[in-house]
């Protein structure tokens, strides 16, 4: 039963913001800064964003040379040169609201690993990769340095190529999120946490949002920004979750390298977090069983992600790890994310493809932009 005062002063809002996260922080954010007389609320089921916001490794990377030529089959040219230049725009808004200080941004560019003759063969279309991104970055972003391997300390017999991307860089993936947090509640945003919503219906020129403790909020628009779990909400299709495992060593004594690191089409990837390795990746080793919504850590995976230390990254390195965990992406047929009215008064804004720190202060931008135009027709 709520009281006189909760009824007058959270109950009622504009727009509310389902989704705590990158997204759903963003967008709020937006809507405030553009609508500063309007009430905005976010609502999180979690205490922290429950997907991969505050789960993921920290790469502030827009595509790998492999990613970006699997984006290539699947897409024509001037869709990846989209794609690719919103997940960089995406960076630079995060970059210019919140400060790379703040965040801690680390530029030591990025590296892929190359293992087998067909990733090899990846190189041979680098100066096509290359020359369709040109117009964004007007230098070559990818450049074969297989001279570095050794002072980095891989397995030499493993690692038989090594790409190069200066434009790749770390983040402190907590501090970004808390100063979102900051920044929307000094916005004057409220952030109401620790209950999901249950179900919503629209009626009466607004939005009932019932929340799964029984409270019902009104609100003129909401917009969704659950990424990997929005089914619960909408009957999206194209949209299929994808749990990542992520781990984080106690300080490594010698560690010889800095920056960003991916293997395998993406699907691994470790950086340093000053002497320390975070590693995750590994959902390609049974795609159908990653598609869950649930945490954990399949002992198949740590297992692999345990051995490649060993292996590959740490070959005659002793390590030993502080902590593991999961988070939740969304994938979809492609890569490209989901931005849509999906009725008079709901807005969708997720599938991020495990792109979110890139991609997600732009989506939240372009969904605020598409929640308050639609309000003017």
């Amino acid at each position: 039963m709520l009281s006189f005062w909760e009824r007058e002063s959270f109950t009622e809002y504009d727009f509310l913001i389902i989704g705590g996260g990158i997204v759903g922080l963003s967008t709020a954010i937006e809507l405030k800064e553009t609508h500063p007389h309007t009430n905005v609320a976010v609502v999180e089921r979690g205490v922290f964003p429950s997907g991969a916001s505050t789960r993921n490794a920290g790469f502030a990377c827009f595509g790998s040379l492999t990613e970006v030529l699997s984006d290539l089959e699947k897409l024509p040219e001037a869709a990846v040169f989209k794609l690719v230049k919103r997940r960089w725009d995406g960076l630079q808004l995060l970059r210019t609201r919140l400060g790379d200080e703040v965040i801690d941004y680390q530029n030591h560019g990025g590296y892929e690993l190359l293992q087998t003759e067909s990733q090899l063969g990846a190189l041979e279309q680098a100066d096509r990769v290359n020359s369709l991104l040109k117009p964004l970055f007007e230098h070559d972003v990818y450049q074969n340095v297989p001279e570095k391997t050794p002072a980095l300390g891989f397995d030499t017999n493993r690692v038989k190529g090594l790409v190069f991307n200066q434009y790749e860089a770390q983040i402190h993936t907590g501090k970004m999120m808390k100063a979102l947090q900051r920044l929307a509640m000094a916005r004057g945003i409220d952030l109401l946490t620790g209950t999901g919503v249950r179900n919503f219906v629209e009626d009466n020129g607004h939005v009932d949002v019932k929340l799964e403790n029984g409270t019902v909020l009104k609100a003129g628009r909401v917009g969704i920004c659950t990424n990997a779990f929005t089914r619960k909400l909408v009957q999206e299709a194209n949209l299929k979750p994808g749990r990542g495992v992520v781990l984080v060593t106690k300080p490594v004594q010698g560690l010889k390298f800095k920056g960003t690191f991916h293997y395998d089409e993406g699907y691994y990837y470790f950086r340093n977090y000053g002497n320390r390795i975070i590693f995750g990746g590994g959902r390609n080793l049974d795609l159908e069983g990653e598609t869950t919504t649930e945490f954990g850590v399949p002992d198949k995976i740590l297992s692999r992600l345990k051995e490649d230390l060993i292996n590959l990254i740490l070959p005659g390195q002793s390590y030993e790890i502080e902590q593991v965990w999961s988070g939740i992406m969304a994938f979809g047929d492609t890569k490209q994310p989901v931005l849509r009215q999906q009725s008079d008064r709901v807005f969708l804004g997720v599938r991020l493809g495990g792109m979110g720190v890139a991609i997600g202060s732009l989506l939240g931008k372009e969904l605020a932009e598409l929640i308050t135009q639609s309000g003017n027709n």
